[in-house]
């Protein structure tokens, strides 16, 4: 098919050959156009962190060295969009929120990211200068409020606090929880239902380890509060150190909008993360059963959806936020999705063009075996 952009926006979508080009011309013959991937719970602040000798640095200068080169690496994978979830009070202060927020800045027409203030202790004594900080965090420009509220002394408490804060500045609540106290849950969604412009929870890996009608009841409760849940089913992050993965295809049954993010990004939490989202999809459809493209559509449509962004679709008139990777069906692109073109705002803003050959051999040319990169079939030139 042609797909023709304009203005940030899809213009038209035709038969192939049967639209003009304003100006620049992309050819995808042999890749596979997708609405892009949006990443629903990273940690700007902490990523890339793993590989440094001692303590980790929360100088400005490093904080957004970080975030900045994460939203990158994030962005190379298709991610046009991204929250990243900042530590605020103790001793970073508003420092490394005021980092993240320059690294926003700087990355406007790349990516879009948005921001979360997480405060420690936002009740009892230590909780005052924490609840003033998150309200400074909001004024200095962080657009959703969150935090813990397993840490505090006062889980109920910190969620009553984030949740003033946000109809105070009516602002988006997304909140780290381990979610295996299902009482603790059922008063979340009570304080949270109707909330607007929402409320998401995540990774909720500890729902997973409860018992099945336990989970159920407690996923109703969260569909009827209209409650978002990001599970990150590439392991843990800084917020929640607890491993496992919510209970997608539970959630998923009970109307529960159920996004996938990739969470830690090479830092103390998990030295190893890739922040790739097809991987997260990879991985819902590989060990948690589900079919490739309700998968793909927890890294795109729901993840935007909880982020509060507008549908994509590739149909004219969505937003030109779209995903082009090598291949002819998800399933595979899941598995495979090494060649990528990345199109933000209707304009291509990040290419991974790899190449796999193999030595000379008469089977893979007999048999027409494929490759992938600059050549189309084994045998022929590029």
């Amino acid at each position: 098919m042609d797909v023709r952009l304009g203005g940030g926006r899809i213009e038209a979508v035709g038969t192939a050959g049967s639209l003009t080009a304003h100006t620049t011309r992309v050819d995808l013959v042999g890749y596979l156009l997708l609405p892009a991937p949006a990443e629903p719970h990273a940690h700007g602040d902490t990523a890339l962190s793993a590989d440094g000798d001692g303590p980790v640095s929360y100088e400005a200068q490093d904080v957004q060295r970080r975030t900045t080169e994460a939203a990158l690496l994030q962005l190379g994978h298709g991610a046009t969009a991204l929250r990243s979830h900042v530590r605020v009070g103790d001793v970073q202060g508003l420092g490394s929120m005021a980092a993240v927020l320059q690294a926003r800045r700087a990355l406007r027409g790349l990516a879009e990211l948005t921001v979360v203030a997480m405060p420690r202790v936002l009740t009892g004594l230590a909780g005052a200068d924490g609840l003033a900080i998150l309200r400074d965090a909001v004024k200095m420009g962080a657009s959703v409020v969150g935090g813990c509220p397993d840490l505090d002394p006062d889980p109920t408490g910190y969620v009553e606090a984030v949740l003033e804060v946000a109809s105070e500045h009516g602002c988006p609540v997304d909140l780290h929880t381990d979610g295996d106290d299902p009482a603790r849950l059922a008063r979340l969604a009570a304080m949270a239902g109707g909330l607007r412009p929402g409320v998401t929870l995540g990774p909720c890996g500890g729902l997973g380890r409860l018992p099945t009608e336990v989970a159920s009841r407690a996923a109703d409760q969260l569909a009827a509060a209209g409650v978002s849940v990001v599970c990150l089913p590439q392991g843990g992050c800084s917020g929640v150190d607890r491993r496992g993965t919510a209970p997608v295809r539970l959630l998923r049954a009970a109307g529960v909008r159920v996004a996938a993010g990739s969470g830690a990004l090479r830092d103390v939490s998990n030295p190893v993360g890739r922040g790739d989202p097809l991987e997260a999809a990879y991985l819902l459809a590989s060990r948690y059963g589900l079919r490739a493209g309700n998968a793909y559509e927890a890294v795109s449509s729901s993840a935007r959806a909880a982020l509060g962004l507008p549908e994509v679709r590739v149909e004219a008139g969505f937003p030109a936020e779209l995903l082009a990777v090598r291949g002819d069906r998800l399933d595979a692109a899941l598995s495979l999705a090494y060649s990528r073109i990345v199109v933000h705002r209707g304009r291509v803003v990040a290419r991974t063009s790899a190449v796999r050959e193999y030595c000379n051999s008469a089977v893979a040319v007999a048999l027409d075996l494929p490759r992938q990169g600059r050549t189309g079939r084994a045998g022929e030139p590029s």
